[in-house]
């Protein structure tokens, strides 16, 4: 058997999530957040998500395989608690970390405006698919990454397997193994968005991979959990 279906999960909302959303519609500069990226947790709402997602996982537990999960605390927490009855195996990869921002760090928009103006321009210059920000990545650094994750996990005897990470994560797995180029990734990130513990299906066929489901919560509705829109990192996320 080979790999042949991929779950794709974004981890519940965060309290990253919560910090950044009340700080744009504040409009304040810099998002308040005294952890680093890696530590941070689930928020309440988040908690309740994953518990949703772990009743889904019940209903499906003969039909993932295998977890692969980003070592950050907030998709390990979401995958501890979906999957807390679920005897699957559980593999950290680093490669599945979210995005880095270096200097853009916990930094609004309107802060990245504010304060690096000649990156926000670089930004509008070079488009969201290439922009590096210093001591950061850009999507294709990520990209990267993640072509080096695809090709180990497309090698495991597993036939379905799950990832639970973040939304550029999701979004990119997405692009590679459908083979978007950055033309047809960003019309398709525009339109899209990868909601918190939403989870998305793509399937090999005998055309190759193609996406069965793309960000689907009717699993949180289900179960009576909230559904949140937290876009992604705002250099990405604002033309």
């Amino acid at each position: 058997m080979t790999l042949h279906t991929i779950w794709l999960v974004r981890h519940g909302e965060s309290v990253g999530n919560q910090a950044a959303t009340s700080a744009e519609r504040a409009g304040l500069e810099r998002i308040e957040l005294d952890l680093r990226d890696a530590d941070v947790p689930l928020s309440d709402v988040g908690v309740e998500q994953a518990e949703a997602l772990g009743a889904w996982l019940t209903e499906h537990r003969t039909g993932i395989d295998v977890f692969f999960v980003s070592p950050y605390r907030r998709a390990r927490q979401t995958l501890e608690i979906a999957a807390a009855d679920l005897d699957a195996p559980a593999r950290v990869d680093e490669r599945l970390r979210d995005r880095e921002l270096g200097v853009l760090d916990l930094l609004t928009w309107r802060g990245v405006q504010a304060r690096y103006p000649e990156e926000a321009e670089r930004r509008r210059r070079l488009g969201k698919y290439y922009h590096r920000p210093p001591g950061g990545e850009s999507w294709a650094d990520v990209q990267l990454r993640l072509r080096s994750f695809l090709h180990d996990a497309l090698a495991t005897p597993e036939g379905t397997a799950m990832v639970v990470a973040h939304d550029a994560v999701v979004m990119l797995v997405v692009a590679a193994l459908l083979g978007m180029t950055e033309e047809e990734l960003m019309p398709f990130a525009a339109e899209h968005t990868v909601l918190n513990a939403s989870l998305t299906r793509v399937e090999l066929t005998e055309e190759g991979w193609q996406l069965a489901v793309f960000s689907d919560v009717d699993h949180l509705q289900r179960e009576g959990a909230d559904v949140t829109v937290h876009p992604g990192s705002p250099d990405v996320d604002h033309a």
